[in-house]
């Protein structure tokens, strides 16, 4: 775990709060593994954050950045990737995804449908990211009903606070031999009086990737082995020409292109802003079952008549997969101010809109299902002066949502989602102890067409405290209650889900699902040396799970969304050692593992699906002059307590580097680097991923790039 200082006006260090005070170490913002961050995604506090808390901005986010953010995150303690291929991937923090964590641009929920399906990408760009922001454990508080499993908040500077001093440009260029993929990104910042303008975009290309061995785990061969043993009539056909796959995955390609215009007016007081964006999107579906799925009369007519097929069909036949096309419109605005009346410090007002539709493909060309929704969300908060030593926030938020899906797997009926949400966090000290404590009342409504709408009441809690034991010692620990609306797949869900090969039945009874959750810190910071271990229990009451009824429509196995107690437990451990300093440079050592353990209380069968395995790291970082390299090796054990239908996923190793160099032509900065993944070539499936047995992540990866700073 890396907890960091927290302060309304977003600065201090994630070491920081480890000591209580300002050191020498934390100001140095040349150390790389006690960076100095900006933290924008909690208003509390000066003093440190009782909230576990990751950051990764600066040098180490352009080192780490990816095509998607759960990848990009996916090196932090706790949190994982839920990969749908290259071109997907949402952030599993502590075993929970999905709708349980929130990711937001600039503290405004991305607003798309990532959450409906795992094949759906998240709209916000990790290439425009300033910094990143992972909130781990509840953040219902702040962020409401969805943010029952933690936070991503990414901070783009689209909106400006300030006047720059001066205008800046940056432009990025990269390109990978595995896929061919190529990447490009550009950013201005600049002004004119007291207007503030940014720019940034980019584009990002890439063929199927090559993967090491066969897209079929050995797991998943022998299940079909075992399947053909027992089937005489299908001779092993059908799943014969699945296992031929072998050296590249099939649909994992990609495009994407998008950007954003920003403006803000700024004075003495506070500034107005206002940016507008697009996303757009093209890319396949790996391992995605659509053409194994036939409806009988469709193999009747392909059988009378086999080269009645237009040339589209056979190229996308041969390919075997379908693609998804998507478009995105967004606009956000901001605006705020400082010490508007007394006994307010500030007020931050902040809205997103946003228009999003994106269309999928199947093989033959056509298209099989459209998704629609058009979203607006919005927060108003207060930072009030202290009153009696209290100092806190306080606000509402409140957010819209229309969303329609139809075709082919349209399994989630068209439902219009409304919420308000109220909360107060106050912090007081109590002679060497900082209290922080917090409350929030939420009401969330579903009205579908065609079924019955539904109303929920939630509430949170949250104390949190923060004790320096001295020696350079602190102990930090939270309490929460909080509780979580369905969303609207779970309760409405009536079809066929190809991505997941099933037939999904939601519930429209379903209850609020209440997690108690305690964590503690314990944390020691030196100028050369960190240490963190932090753990953590959530006990779920009425645990929203999908369970397989046994029965198949279609050929396809039915899931029901149903409710049970649950328990998630864990702890994080991390290590930051600079072992060695000198005049333009050091050589530090970072270390960490995670673990983390869910099941369902009083089941048959209580093991949950897709939760992480154990993880252990190691990486060495040298800084000098002008020159970085660091190289990294990551262990993920294998996971054998799976669910019912679900297959065990074998241990990996990943070996991956990085070489930079930097160097400065008067105003200009340009850096070259080169950077290395699964530099062993190992056969790597991630257990969170939905389609893990059939598609493994990329296999050695070199990638070369040039970054220049004006």
């Amino acid at each position: 775990m890396k907890s960091t200082r927290l302060s309304t006006t977003g600065v201090w260090v994630l070491a920081c709060m480890m000591v209580g005070s300002a050191s020498d170490a934390c100001a140095d913002s040349g150390n790389d593994t006690i960076e100095e961050v900006i933290v924008r995604a909690h208003p509390l506090s000066a003093e440190g954050l009782a909230q576990p808390v990751s950051t990764l901005s600066g040098d180490k986010l352009q080192r780490r950045v990816a095509a998607s953010i759960g990848e990009t995150l996916a090196g932090l303690s706790g949190v994982h990737s839920s990969s749908f291929g290259q071109a997907v991937g949402r952030p599993v923090i502590r075993g929970l995804g999905g709708p349980r964590v929130k990711v937001m641009e600039d503290r405004i929920d991305s607003l798309d449908v990532s959450v409906t399906s795992p094949d759906h990408l998240t709209t916000v760009e990790p290439f425009s990211a300033d910094s990143i922001e992972v909130l781990k454990g509840p953040s219902t508080l702040l962020y409401g009903t969805g943010a029952i499993g933690g936070v991503v908040d990414v901070h783009t500077g689209r909106i400006p606070h300030d006047v720059p001093e001066s205008a800046s440009a940056q432009v990025e260029l990269r390109g990978a031999d595995n896929a061919d993929r190529r990447t490009s990104a550009v950013r201005l910042d600049t002004s004119a009086g007291a207007f503030a303008f940014h720019l940034d975009g980019f584009y990002r290309d890439a063929d199927d990737y090559d993967i090491p061995g066969s897209a079929e785990s050995t797991a998943q061969r022998a299940l079909e082995q075992d399947l053909d043993e027992h089937e005489d009539e299908h001779e092993g056909d059908e799943h014969a020409g699945e296992a031929e796959t072998y050296g590249r995955l099939p649909g994992s390609r990609m495009r994407a292109h998008g950007g954003a215009v920003g403006l803000s007016r700024i004075g003495d007081s506070g500034f107005v802003g206002l940016s507008i964006s697009t996303y757009e999107a093209d890319y396949g579906l790996p391992g995605h079952q659509h053409h194994h799925h036939h409806h009988e009369e469709e193999d009747e007519e392909h059988a009378e008549d086999e080269h009645g097929h237009d040339e589209a069909h056979d190229e996308h036949a041969e390919e075997g997969n379908p693609n998804l096309e998507l478009e995105q419109t967004r606009i956000d605005f901001e605006a705020g101010l400082s010490a508007p009346f007394a006994g307010i410090d500030s007020i931050n007002f902040r809205v997103g809109r946003n228009d999003y539709e994106h269309t999928e493909v199947e093989g033959s060309g056509e298209v099989g299902t459209r998704f629609t929704t058009e979203a607006l969300e919005g927060r108003l908060e207060f930072v009030h002066a202290a009153v009696a030593g209290l100092k806190g926030s306080f606000g509402l938020q409140a957010s819209q949502r229309e969303f329609a899906a139809s075709g082919e797997e349209a399994f989630v009926l068209p439902v219009d989602t409304e919420s308000l949400g109220v909360f107060y966090l106050g912090e007081r000290l109590f002679g060497e102890y900082q209290l922080e404590a917090g409350v929030r009342i939420e009401w969330v409504e579903h009205d579908p067409t065609g079924n019955r709408s539904r109303r929920f009441g939630l509430e949170a809690v949250s104390i949190g405290l923060i004790r320096p034991l001295g020696g350079n010692w602190t102990l930090t620990a939270q309490v929460d209650h909080s509780s979580r609306a369905p969303v609207a797949e779970e309760l409405y869900s009536n079809g066929p889900h190809l991505v997941t090969s099933s037939f999904e039945i939601g519930d429209p009874t379903l209850e609020e699902e209440v997690a108690a959750n305690v964590a503690a810190s314990l944390q020691y910071q030196s100028e050369t040396f960190r240490f963190a271990l932090s753990a953590y229990r959530t006990d779920f009451s009425d645990f929203i799970y999908e369970a397989p009824t046994g029965a198949e429509i279609e050929e396809l196995r039915v899931l029901r969304w149903q409710q049970g107690d649950a328990l998630f437990k864990g702890f994080e451990i991390d290590l930051s050692w600079r072992a060695v300093q000198w005049n333009g440079g050091h050589f530090a050592l970072n270390a960490g593992m995670d673990v983390v353990d869910a099941r369902l209380s009083g089941a048959p069968e209580n093991d949950l699906p897709r939760i992480p395995p154990n993880r252990w790291r190691l990486d060495a970082l040298l800084q000098w002059d002008r020159f970085t390299a660091e190289i990294g090796y990551t262990r993920v054990d294998d996971q054998s307590d799976v669910a019912f239908g679900e297959l065990p996923t074998r241990s990996y190793e990943n070996l991956s580097g990085y070489l930079g160099y930097r160097a400065q032509f008067g105003g200009t900065s340009v850096e070259i680097f080169l950077r290395g993944d699964n530099l062993t070539d190992d056969d790597q499936r991630y257990h969170t991923s939905f389609i893990k047995d059939l598609a493994p992540q990329p296999g050695r990866t070199i990638e070369g790039g040039v970054r220049i700073r004006i």
